[in-house]
């Protein structure tokens, strides 16, 4: 099977401090991928270059086998690839409904994109998204108004109805209630029958539970992959998970 993603021997220096130091990465059609790893490690980093907002000083980044390296972050947003920050970006005076036609235009002039008519098939997949993540009764709510997990729903919402290939998703369950960070484990594998997901995320508890392959990050190298029973066991990961041996590691939720 032909990989969507790949990173070869990726190196990002910053003024003389490598944060990424040759990193190999390959992520597969409908993969579910978690990077772990202590802060400083360089997931947000690896993010930061797949998606183009960051420069690899050397190596190449692969999306279907065509070199995306040099490529800005407009088109690599085109040709298939959303991205989520830590953070919700959405638009908090428009309602749940807007921010979703706001996302689903190409054109992303604000004026231009509340004046036009949705097409019924638009309207329907807008409904269709919505009811996945929940917020299909909210849909008349401004934005503003939602708690904070359904602000990252509507974010993460906002950005598969462009139908990406790839989703990149950074700390997804940030500030969200028990009940929120379920229902989004359980989402994201229904992501992937659609596209494939990469998420950075510091909750072990998490990982362990909704995880299937995981790759561990430690000073902007890839130290290991496999399941999260594997990386458990996994020597390198017990010597220099937080840089405290075995016994800091099982502390540590890993």
């Amino acid at each position: 099977m032909k990989p969507v993603l790949m990173c070869r021997d990726v190196v990002v220096d910053f003024d003389g401090f490598r944060a990424l130091q040759g990193v190999d990465l390959a992520v597969y059609p409908h993969e579910v991928r978690f990077l772990i790893g202590p802060n400083g490690a360089g997931k947000t980093t690896l993010l930061d270059v797949i998606c183009g907002r960051t420069r690899a000083t050397d190596g190449r980044v692969l999306f279907f086998s065509h070199d995306i390296t040099q490529r800005p972050e407009y088109e690599i947003v085109q040709i298939g690839i959303a991205r989520k920050f830590q953070s919700p970006s959405i638009f908090p005076f428009l309602t749940v409904w807007e921010n979703m036609e706001l996302a689903m235009r190409q054109d992303r002039r604000l004026r231009s994109v509340l004046r036009a008519k949705l097409t019924g098939e638009e309207k329907e997949m807008m409904a269709a998204q919505l009811e996945r993540i929940g917020l299909l009764d909210e849909r008349h709510r401004l934005a503003g108004s939602l708690s904070h997990g359904q602000k990252q729903w509507l974010e993460i919402g906002m950005q598969l109805i462009q139908r990406p290939q790839l989703l990149l998703l950074d700390e997804p369950i940030a500030g969200m209630s028990a009940a929120e960070r379920e229902r989004t484990g359980e989402w994201l594998h229904e992501m992937a029958e659609h596209c494939a997901v990469i998420i950075v995320e510091h909750d072990m508890d998490f990982v362990r539970r909704y995880s299937k392959q995981v790759t561990v990050m430690h000073e902007g190298k890839v130290l290991c992959e496999g399941s999260m029973d594997e990386v458990q066991q996994n020597e390198q990961v017990i010597d220099v998970y937080l840089g405290r041996g075995k016994n800091a590691c099982c502390a540590s939720g890993m």
